[in-house]
């Protein structure tokens, strides 16, 4: 009986200033786990919805290789659009063999191509205007030209012409609709670079 009566004795009671603190300390305590959790779900959201926005509407990709030279170098990473309409001069993503390879639109569906030895590209008989292409070359072709796109396709070709694989050798060929990502819209790497294409 005496050791519980000195045990009551040692137990008193926290100074008020005490008790607040520590009400305070939890509720804090309670308030942060709170946010956190929120703070959380809403970054999980906003992730989510980016990536659909990235997959579904604008593709981001990144630029392998020198076939696109001097308009887009390796390195560059570029926004894309999703769409089914393009004209000649647009720069375009598709699907070849697992890879996304990365082309300018030449002649669309019907048109007909003729290149000569000296690497002029004509479409439907006339001439183009290339102020992006840099040095003119007839390139690695197997076709037979003049060439007539087959329908739902379109004919692309690399600005880098002497080195560029593309819809004038039979292994790559004009690029059916279903095959493209989407048209190149803007450049956004590296930062001092960043504006359309």
């Amino acid at each position: 009986m005496k050791q519980k009566g000195n045990q009551n004795k040692e137990r008193t009671v926290p100074p008020l200033e005490l008790l607040e603190k520590e009400r305070d300390r939890l509720r804090h305590h309670k308030n942060y786990r709170s946010t956190l959790r929120s703070t959380v779900g809403v970054l999980i959201v906003v992730s989510a919805i980016a990536i659909l926005v990235a997959t579904l509407w604008l593709p981001v990709l990144r630029i392998y290789g020198t076939s696109m030279t001097p308009t887009l170098k390796a390195g560059d990473i570029v926004l894309t659009s999703k769409g089914s309409s393009f004209n000649t001069g647009d720069v375009v993503a598709f699907y070849y063999n697992n890879k996304i390879l990365v082309k300018r639109v030449i002649a669309g569906p019907g048109d007909w191509v003729y290149i000569d030895d000296d690497g002029n590209v004509f479409v439907n008989g006339e001439e183009l205007d290339e102020p992006y292409v840099k040095e003119k070359a007839l390139g690695e072709t197997d076709l037979e030209y003049p060439y007539q796109v087959p329908e739902k396709r379109w004919f692309v070709m690399g600005d880098h012409r002497s080195v560029s694989l593309d819809s004038r050798t039979r292994a790559i060929g004009p690029v059916a609709e279903e095959m493209i990502v989407g048209k190149l819209n803007m450049k956004v790497w590296p930062l001092n670079e960043m504006g359309g294409i």
